[in-house]
């Protein structure tokens, strides 16, 4: 899986999927999932439904990456 550049990790809308969130994180896609399912995610995670969206700011913190 390659890395996301830090242009790409701008760009993103104000949520994400946990999938793109795996991605800039550098974790699998499986692991990614049973974070969020546990509840121990690295950043905020929001279920809606069945589904769940990363919060993109707080990926951006932990990550160090600044807006502006």
């Amino acid at each position: 899986m390659e890395p996301m550049s830090r242009e790409e990790l701008l760009a993103l809308p104000t949520t994400t999927n946990v999938e793109t969130a795996a991605r800039a994180l550098g974790l699998g896609r499986t692991r990614a999932y049973e974070l969020a399912r546990l509840g121990e995610f690295p950043c905020k995670v929001i279920r809606i439904g069945v589904s769940y969206r990363v919060v993109t700011a707080d990926l951006r913190r932990l990550l160090g990456i600044e807006v502006g």
